[in-house]
């Protein structure tokens, strides 16, 4: 074999449409657009228009609402917490807490705070104080000689703006601005204008 002869295998490479280069090509006039105008053009895309009819995004009708003011709980089953105590990640003797909850590795991050769920076995004697707990949660601690204490968390505040100032500070620092006129300073007289001399 020599270097002239290598070639990539059939099919590898696919030829360039010609488009626009007479009817008998099959893509001439429109070039395969289909028509001309707006559509025909590159990087148009008419997006959910139906003719002019009403679109079907339009059409139907909203449901619900998002509530800004909900909080956004971790929910931790009462399994999962056995789990870590099996494990040795959590200690039974010690109240279960949202920090430890976190420091164990059953929950990734403090949102709004927990809500202890019902779901699975409980064998160990806790004390949890967590923000929230299920009727469920509540009855199987109990039964395992435990207990269950609500500790609502602080809400998260948003995070004020650096670049608004109140309006008192911004007032104060507009008169600090202006010049003030020193103190014993002579005050100019304006001079007195002369009576213009009537012409004969």
């Amino acid at each position: 074999m020599r270097l002239n002869e290598i070639s990539d295998r059939p099919g590898a490479t696919k030829a360039k449409k010609r488009l626009g280069r007479g009817l008998g090509s099959g893509l001439g006039k429109t070039s395969g657009r289909g028509q001309k105008g707006q559509k025909a053009r590159t990087g148009v895309a008419v997006k959910g228009f139906e003719g002019g009819q009403m679109p079907l995004h339009r059409r139907l009708p909203k449901r619900g609402f998002k509530n800004i003011f909900a909080n956004d709980f971790n929910e931790v089953n009462v399994g999962r917490v056995q789990s870590a105590i099996d494990a040795g990640t959590l200690d039974a003797k010690a109240p279960i807490t949202v920090q430890a909850l976190l420091e164990a590795g059953v929950i990734r991050r403090v949102r709004d705070g927990v809500r202890l769920l019902g779901e699975g076995g409980l064998k160990a004697k806790l004390a949890f104080e967590v923000t929230g707990a299920s009727s469920g949660a509540v009855k199987a601690v109990e039964a395992a000689g435990g207990s269950v204490t609500m500790t609502p968390m602080p809400r998260r505040e948003a995070k004020a703006d650096p670049r608004s100032k109140p309006k008192k500070d911004r007032i104060a620092k507009a008169k600090s601005a202006k010049p003030k006129k020193a103190e014993g300073a002579p005050v100019k007289k304006a001079a007195a204008k002369k009576p213009r001399a009537k012409k004969d």
